[in-house]
């Protein structure tokens, strides 16, 4: 994930600040490669995570989430784009590509942490604690 985007800032700072149409193509391309990297990632995660039972409405979310997310994303980038130019628009689309990556790092890391925590709560198996003890 996070190679996707890093992929995705770089099209993005390409599509800000490479000029001419070279630089568009190869935004353009670096862009696809992103979608490439990433959109089947995303739909493994969902299918890994959702129970067997709910795995299609976990999906017809995830797209909703997505669909959503896309609108907000297309009316700010359309306010950049007319008040202040496109480079604007490519540059935060950069910056918010920047803070997914840190959210990304952030969570692997505390997933991780959660994992090693030697605690009498926490239990390496998945297993919750309620279960351990007949109850539930």
């Amino acid at each position: 994930m996070l190679v996707g985007l890093a992929v995705l800032i770089g099209a993005d700072l390409m599509l800000a600040f490479a000029p001419g149409l070279w630089g568009a193509f190869l935004g353009i391309a670096l862009w696809g490669a992103h979608m490439a990297l990433t959109q089947g990632l995303l739909a493994k995660l969902v299918a890994q995570h959702a129970p067997a039972t709910l795995r299609g409405s976990a999906f017809g979310l995830f797209n909703l989430a997505t669909g959503v997310a896309m609108l907000v994303a297309s009316v700010v980038a359309g306010v950049l784009w007319e008040r202040i130019g496109s480079a604007a628009t490519f540059a935060a689309g950069a910056g918010f590509a920047v803070l997914a990556a840190l959210l990304v790092t952030v969570s692997a890391l505390t997933r991780r942490a959660g994992r090693d925590d030697p605690s009498p709560g926490s239990r390496r198996d998945g297993e919750p604690p309620s279960r351990r003890h007949g109850r539930l």
